[in-house]
């Protein structure tokens, strides 16, 4: 058997129903050759008296009373139930119980022994290392203490999967400088892109959905979610250097749009399904990556950056430190310069075929091959020892 291949993989992360992000494509294919159980969310904070929270403690209800599910071969989902309180030792110490016997129940339905625990949320370091794992895996894609509603009890469970991994996976090169501190046995795999998707901009084949069709050209595009880490004072100065073209925002908005009101040249169109998105980027002519500088995006690698590019966008981004080694990404280190490098990219004249060729061998299929390879170092060195 080779490595992460014909294995069993229990992966912690975000809710499966959720966007398409990396933790998505990466166990998409290890499917092809391992069975995944897919855990959702166990949640970083306790829920507050918001409309929000509410809804995404029913559709919790809900996905749990569905019980394990299979979404696609060899990858079932598990929707645990769980006491959505922190702080205290006892409820931790319930948590961990009531989690661990519905993960375990679901293995033995599945028929898994000593998986790979494969965690990309700090929440699950109470449950990791005890399903008798053949090894676990820490995953980090974001600063999760950087985020606005991190709590100093994020910080713990981080520092607690640190300690316990056999291997750390990083995103970008600021987490592995940050992680590495704790667990030396740390590594580089950057993001990927399902290239082929994005590439469908190119296709003339490829119909511009009618809500983007019918707004006045040019279109300098974001798609993403609308979330205090997107810099809307920016979008703004982008709308009003360029009163004749039409910004459009895809994506739900989790954080006060106020810096656009006023801007009759901005749309916010909403989230918008993953399959459509190469259509409405073969609509676009530039794309916006305007992400505020701070310790949440300087150790972020923004997935949309490739997918951008794979579209054959021309991309104008703030100066996030990973996106400086995405090929056909624009960095601007001011306002102005951003506004004077998205009116260059205008006059380029939208979509090409040779930008896109730029990522084509950034492949989630290639950054798979990376992680199997690293485990495979992994386990040469345990049967050697």
């Amino acid at each position: 058997m080779s490595a992460l291949s014909g294995r069993d993989v229990v992966c912690f992360s975000n809710d499966w129903d959720g966007d398409p992000l990396s933790k998505m494509h990466i166990m998409r294919i290890l499917a092809r050759d391992n069975r995944i159980l897919w855990v959702n969310s166990l949640g970083n904070r306790s829920p507050r008296a918001t409309a929000g929270d509410a809804r995404r403690a029913a559709k919790k209800i809900r996905d749990a009373a569905g019980g394990l599910r299979e979404v696609e071969p060899g990858l079932h989902v598990l929707a645990p139930l769980y006491l959505p309180v922190y702080g205290g030792s006892a409820v931790r110490a319930v948590n961990r119980l009531i989690v661990r016997l519905q993960i375990l129940a679901a293995m033995r339905r599945l028929g898994m022994r000593e998986p790979i625990s494969w965690s990309f949320l700090p929440s699950a370091a109470p449950i990791a290392g005890t399903l008798g794992e053949e090894l676990v895996v820490y995953h980090a894609v974001d600063e999760f203490s950087a985020f606005s509603d991190a709590s100093r009890h994020v910080r713990e469970l981080e520092r607690e999967l640190l300690l316990k991994a056999d291997l750390v996976v990083t995103s970008s090169e600021k987490l592995l400088a940050s992680k590495s501190k704790v667990n030396p046995r740390a590594v580089l795999v950057r993001h990927g892109v399902d290239h082929a998707h994005f590439a469908r901009a190119l296709d003339p084949g490829t119909q511009v959905p009618g809500d983007l069709a019918s707004l006045a050209k040019p279109v300098v595009g974001f798609f993403g979610l609308l979330a205090d880490w997107v810099d809307l004072e920016l979008v703004r100065a982008v709308a009003d250097a360029f009163p004749r073209a039409s910004v459009v925002l895809l994506g739900n908005a989790v954080t006060s749009l106020a810096p656009l009101r006023g801007a009759s040249n901005v749309h916010v169109l909403g989230r918008r399904p993953y399959a459509l998105l190469p259509g409405y980027c073969r609509g676009f002519d530039v794309a916006l990556t305007p992400f505020r500088l701070n310790e949440l995006s300087l150790h972020a690698s923004p997935l949309k950056a490739r997918e951008y590019v794979a579209a054959g966008l021309p991309n104008v981004c703030t100066d996030v430190p990973e996106l400086r080694a995405v090929p056909g990404c624009t960095v601007a280190r001011s306002r102005s310069e951003f506004v004077a490098e998205v009116g260059r990219a205008l006059a380029e004249g939208g979509p090409r075929r040779e930008r896109s060729e730029l990522v084509r061998g950034e492949s989630w299929e290639a950054r798979v091959d990376e992680l199997r390879a690293h485990v495979a170092v992994l386990l040469d060195g345990r049967r050697a020892a």
